[in-house]
């Protein structure tokens, strides 16, 4: 059994590179070069190349934090990222996402039509997205294809060290297909019910962070405990140094990136990303020292990317001072649910939920209360809710906590339902036996030197 579904995702391939084979006999018409922007497209491209960074930065993030046996698995599953979302996001999830809408009522969207940008059909010589007019729209999908990469990357931290790979894969597409594809939707499509709702997510921390740490949370709740030592000591910390250097450097393309275009709100984007993710990592760091910790390279860097989290939906909306007190808050928050998660027992393997979700629930409420038009028009044009809590109005903010339970119960219960039926299809845990030789050698057949040397010491049992 085990040997025919591993034969599936080869043969879901190959079926896809046939249709590939046949539809490339279609040619695209003339390219629409009509109010292209050459310095939009530059700023784009790099953006589009700092996020895919990220991705990268993250297996080192997360490879560095877990035990030695298992870091060239817990990396794989990012990189692995890389290839299956390109593939899925060429074929149906860029249509998903950003499709005409497919399911509609009269609060807006809910689904694109997956027909509508097949196989990237009408996408190099299409018009540009609406609502980023002076770049392509390839260059937009590809983009876009980046954060539909780090999205599901973000939550193998939650399974590390228990999960099979080919389920992985098998839930990966699943999630990305039922669960991100429609919160993007909802989101940034013009369409989409909370778009219309008037809910302001600049750079992901609805759609990316949200939804993955909640799935993560399923996936902790639904896999259970390690079998072995939940708390390792960490493979190599200067890994998770890189991981973050690697993702703070990246998250400019992120959040700065999201103003898709080279202008001054790219450059407040940018400002705030950067103050935020310095207050978030003093703050850990900090916080910890306050209650007797010594203050640790990890905890900066979890701290960091904590504030880079938070900031994400905010970025293009609050000041610069607002990103001090936004980094600050969601560090301290983060970093008391994370001791939390530890005395619950939950098995969270690298306090993605804690880091990520409530990261992104904090800059979801604080992007409510601290959004400003005089940093972005958008807040106060025609038809908008208006300003943030903080500045007297309150119509955006009940609006954020609206969708804030929206989107938490349907990326939860929604992940929680998908785990199930990627179980029932291909059983997610490896055995026990796999988990104590560790998933670098049970799923890959690989293995660090450092781990074969320690192995010898008999310091990895």
């Amino acid at each position: 059994m085990t040997q025919k579904l591993s034969i599936v995702p080869f043969i879901v391939l190959a079926v896809i590179t046939g249709v590939a084979f046949w539809l490339s006999t279609s040619v695209p018409g003339p390219i629409v070069t009509e109010g292209i922007n050459s310095g939009d497209v530059a700023w784009m491209l790099t953006s589009s190349a700092l996020v895919l960074i990220m991705t990268p930065g993250l297996a080192l993030f997360y490879g560095g934090m877990v035990n030695p046996k298992n870091v060239i698995s817990t990396m794989l599953q990012s990189f692995v990222c890389m290839g299956i979302m390109s593939i899925l996001w060429v074929t149906v999830g860029f249509s998903l996402a950003f499709g005409d809408p497919l399911i509609t009522t009269s609060n807006g969207s809910f689904l694109g039509d997956p027909t509508t940008f097949f196989m990237f059909k009408g996408v190099l010589d299409g018009k540009p997205w609406p609502l980023a007019a002076t770049i392509p729209l390839a260059l937009f999908a590809f983009f876009q294809l980046k954060f539909a990469v780090i999205t599901p990357a973000l939550i193998t931290g939650s399974f590390s060290e228990r999960i099979k790979f080919t389920s992985y894969i098998l839930f990966i597409c699943l999630f990305s297909i039922f669960i991100y594809a429609p919160i993007a939707h909802w989101t940034w499509h013009p369409e989409g019910f909370l778009f219309k709702m008037g809910v302001l997510d600049f750079a992901g921390g609805t759609v990316v962070h949200i939804s993955a740490g909640c799935a993560a949370l399923a996936a902790a709740i639904y896999l259970g405990k390690r079998s072995g030592d939940s708390h390792p000591t960490p493979a190599n910390i200067p890994f998770v140094l890189l991981g973050t250097g690697l993702l703070w450097f990246g998250w400019f393309g992120f959040n700065a990136g999201s103003a898709v275009g080279a202008g001054t709100l790219a450059v407040s984007a940018f400002a705030t990303t950067n103050t935020a993710a310095a207050a978030a990592g003093l703050a850990w760091m900090f916080f910890d020292a306050a209650r007797g910790k010594k203050p640790s390279a990890l905890g900066f860097a979890i701290g960091a990317v904590v504030g880079l989290v938070a900031i994400t939906p905010a970025a293009g909306f609050v000041s610069i001072p607002a990103s001090i007190f936004i980094g600050t808050v969601a560090s301290i928050i983060s970093n008391m649910v994370v001791g939390w998660r530890a005395k619950s027992g939950l098995d969270d393997t690298l306090d993605v939920f804690p880091c990520h979700g409530v990261g992104g629930i904090v800059g979801m409420i604080m992007t409510g209360i601290f959004a400003n038009g005089a940093i972005n028009g958008v807040v106060t044009m025609e038809g908008a809710l208006g300003n943030g809590l903080l500045f007297g109005d309150t119509a955006l903010f009940l609006a954020h906590m609206k969708a804030l339970v929206i989107v938490v119960a349907f990326s939860f219960l929604g992940s929680y339902a998908l785990l199930y039926i990627t179980n029932f299809i291909s059983p997610l845990r490896v055995s026990e036996e796999e988990e104590k030789m560790g998933l670098d050698l049970s799923q890959h057949e690989e293995k660090m030197l450092i781990n074969s040397l320690l192995t010898k010491e008999g310091i990895v049992k």
